[in-house]
């Protein structure tokens, strides 16, 4: 299963997460997404994580839709090491983020 949220949007987060003292402004970017770009960030993390594997993201999505109780961005902000989860989610995943990355950089 292919995360349905943009990669441009998870690296621009994983960007934002990495600078320090900015945390309003990842915190509204998450706000902006919709449920279930907000569910698959949640996934993405939790494989990058290892709370689930890869080839298990439906069921973690499946769950992130089910206990999504907690506002998203205050989840993932009390996240340690979000940056390095979605990375690490989206390498597991087999999502290649160079083209991400370097649209990123040319703004």
């Amino acid at each position: 299963m292919t995360p349905e949220i943009s990669i441009k949007k998870v690296v621009h987060i994983i960007f934002q997460a990495r600078e320090r003292g900015r945390p309003g402004e990842v915190h509204a970017f998450i706000d902006a997404l919709n449920d279930d770009e907000k569910a698959h960030l949640v996934a993405i993390a939790w494989v990058g994580r290892g709370a689930f594997e890869p080839e298990d993201y439906a069921e973690a999505l499946e769950t992130a839709f089910a206990e999504a109780t907690t506002p998203t961005a205050d989840y993932l902000m009390g996240m340690p090491h979000l940056s390095e989860n979605l990375e690490a989610g989206l390498e597991a995943l087999e999502i290649d983020v160079t083209e991400a990355e370097e649209d990123f950089f040319d703004r």
